[in-house]
């Protein structure tokens, strides 16, 4: 088992094109055994102390092995959408980690 967090940086006016893409992604983590455990969108009152830039969202997302994680980003369906990742997100922060 692999987690995914994952802090997404969206250019500012590229919400709806963002939520596009997520509407496609977020269904196809299923196909690959993978499970999306949180997605939140941070406000200024949740955070207590921070040394980075406020994300437009956070993702935590589980799967049952690497090569699943890998079959997900080759996802050809996904793949034809990617455009729409790239005019709408700013940058990306990606860990991964496994349970302690």
């Amino acid at each position: 088992m692999i987690f995914i967090t994952q802090l997404i940086y969206v250019i500012e006016g590229q919400e709806a094109v963002f939520d596009q893409f997520e509407s496609i992604a977020i269904p196809t983590i299923l196909k690959y055994n993978g499970r999306l455990l949180l997605r939140v969108r941070p406000d200024d009152q949740a955070i207590i102390e921070r040394h980075i830039d406020k994300p437009y969202e956070i993702h935590l997302v589980e799967f049952d092995s690497e090569q699943d994680f890998k079959n997900f980003t080759q996802d050809e369906e996904r793949k034809k959408f990617l455009h729409l990742k790239e005019q709408s997100i700013k940058a990306s922060v990606l860990v991964q980690g496994t349970r302690l």
